[in-house]
């Protein structure tokens, strides 16, 4: 016996427990714990470029979640299959059950609830629309459709995202405007080499500078909160590659990290003084093999200004290919790198693409997946 799936419907805002402009690990995330509600989860990207690429989880067989490229927000929600029984779905409008297994939503119903619209082969209102196609099969109107008929054409698919503020129906690939359930995530984040990272944030005029060797871990449970995790350091094994003796021996040994999961970024602080030695910042790459422990942190790496009336110094960002990157941290020949596999840690785990190279440079170090992206940035 399954379970009906009840779910309210808010045009332009959201559907149930799934909120337009949530982030990708924020779904995933509480996904996890509805595993009675949604066990069957697929994800879906382009492998190609997975920087850029929309992300989609089916929940089958009723829900499918469009998030978008850069930003990792949902965009669109689908639903779909109104009369599959297993598990049913109810939906509400307003208090009002509007779509039943036992009692379909036609085309006639959709008008008397949200009142009259264009005429088209959907029924399109501000923030949701209603499809009587069934997964791309044409089944709107035919030749010789009756008037009978067309009032009592069945919905098929109902599709709910943001509402347009100039009334243009916005695009399947545009990002999601910003909107309350944003408010307090990390917008960008600047990062300035030997320097440390400005964070912005979504709604918010607030300005974080987090400088290495200056900010400390209360400043840091001030500005950010609690950390998700406080997770003493226990892996020394780089230190091998120190060229100071004494400090690959002790140096570091009472360190500890402040995980930030739900910004995308780790402190490395130090245990003597409590202050800030590395900054690590997670791009969140669809098949990597972080994805998901980390939201992504849409970073900036900024270069060296023109001149001291530079306003506008140049900047690389997430999304472009580590070829770009390198050339503009260090225009001369490539940079001998380090093989790191992240399953080496567990016994009896294998992962496609587990395998990145860690390419070090002055002040940063950039782990790079063999696509070519960066999936990490380590200040220091």
């Amino acid at each position: 016996m399954f379970a009906t799936l009840d779910l309210d419907i808010r045009p332009g805002s959201g559907i149930g427990m799934f909120e337009i402009g949530a982030s990708l690990w924020a779904v995933i995330d509480m996904l996890r714990g509805l595993q009675h509600l949604f066990p069957q989860v697929e994800v879906k990207f382009d492998p190609e470029d997975s920087a850029t690429t929309p992300v989609i989880l089916h929940l089958r067989p009723h829900l499918d979640l469009l998030f978008s490229g850069y930003h990792q927000r949902l965009h669109t929600i689908c639903v779909r299959k109104l009369r599959e029984p297993h598990p049913p779905v109810m939906l509400r409008y307003k208090d009002t059950v509007i779509s039943s297994s036992a009692e379909p939503l036609v085309r006639v119903h959709v008008s008397r609830t949200f009142g009259p619209t264009y005429p088209g082969d959907e029924l399109k209102y501000p923030g949701i629309w209603f499809s009587f196609d069934d997964d791309g099969v044409n089944e709107g109107f035919k030749g010789g459709i009756t008037h009978l008929e067309q009032r009592t054409q069945e919905v098929k698919r109902i599709f709910i995202r943001q509402k347009s503020v100039d009334g243009e129906e916005r695009d399947a690939l545009d990002e999601v405007s910003p909107c309350p359930i944003m408010h307090g995530d990390i917008s960008s984040a600047v990062i300035k080499i030997h320097d440390g990272v400005h964070f912005n944030f979504f709604s918010s005029a607030l300005l974080l500078h987090v400088r290495i060797g200056e900010t400390t871990a209360q400043d840091l449970t001030i500005d950010l909160g609690p950390p998700s995790r406080v997770h003493h350091k226990e892996d020394e094994r780089m230190t091998i590659h120190s060229p100071n003796i004494q400090a690959s021996e002790d140096d570091g040994s009472t360190d500890y990290f402040y995980n930030y999961f739900h910004h995308g970024v780790d402190f490395l602080m130090s245990g003597q003084t409590h202050v800030v030695r590395k900054i690590i910042i997670h791009s969140n790459m669809p098949g990597s093999p972080l994805f998901q422990r980390y939201k992504r942190c849409p970073w900036q790496l900024e270069g060296k200004p023109e001149d001291d009336e530079d306003d506008s110094p140049p900047r690389k960002h997430f999304y472009e290919k580590f070829e770009t990157i390198r050339r503009f941290l260090s225009p001369g020949e490539m940079l001998p790198s380090m093989l790191l596999d992240r399953t080496d840690e567990y016994d009896n785990i294998t992962l496609p693409n587990s395998t990145t190279r860690l390419y070090g440079y002055d002040g940063v170090i950039l782990e790079v997946n063999e696509a070519s992206q960066v999936v990490t940035v380590i200040l220091f």
